[in-house]
């Protein structure tokens, strides 16, 4: 016990609680269970981070970068579907493998305005996915809904494939492929909006 409380800093706590997040759920973390974890005092944890919602937002930090890096190695010099599959690959590669570490990133948490300001993992995955769907010759406002799209698309496939919502018998691999498939199409004949001066209905 001695042991871990003499080797805690910031970023070990930061760590374990994301590897707890993974194994109980992020929205079962606790103080007392990361203390257990750890083998420390509640107490001790708290001269590394303030509190659950400070260990939280720290979790969430860590999670973005580390899903960032991924998605950009597995994008790096690719355009179109490949980068779209690459992608969307990369993204529910790192959510099937740190689920609590994803739900982090996927609901509101509070972050330190100090530490947020300077996480590169937010702020480059916005450039990622955006430079992205660019490459669609989307523009505002159209590529901002094509990011919730995409965004949706990837979110709900994830949540409903861990909490066993495809009982089909056909291959959930095939209708993630077709599911990709159709996203391509949809983003390369991105529709008209018929609000837009010009545009006919």
């Amino acid at each position: 016990m001695r042991m871990a409380r003499a080797g805690l800093t910031v970023e070990r706590v930061t760590l374990a609680g994301a590897e707890l997040a993974d194994e109980v759920g992020f929205e079962r973390l606790t103080m007392s269970a990361l203390a257990r974890r750890l083998g420390v005092k509640d107490a001790s944890l708290y001269a590394h981070v303030r509190g659950l919602e400070d260990l939280r937002g720290r979790i969430a930090l860590l999670a973005a970068d580390e899903k960032t890096v991924r998605i950009a190695e597995a994008t790096a010099g690719l355009a179109g579907r490949d980068a779209l599959v690459a992608y969307a690959g990369a993204y529910r590669d790192y959510a099937r493998e740190h689920p609590g570490r994803y739900t982090a990133t996927q609901i509101p948490t509070e972050i330190d305005p100090e530490l947020l300001a300077v996480a590169r993992g937010p702020k480059r995955a916005v450039e990622l996915t955006y430079s992205m769907l660019r490459a669609y010759a989307l523009r505002e406002p159209d590529l901002t809904d094509a990011v919730r799209l995409m965004r949706s698309m990837l979110h709900g496939f994830i949540s409903l494939e861990a909490a066993g919502g495809f009982a089909h018998t056909r291959p959930v691999e095939e209708s993630w492929s077709r599911c990709l498939d159709a996203l391509h199409t949809l983003l390369e004949h991105w529709p008209d909006d018929p609000d837009k001066e010009g545009n006919t209905t």
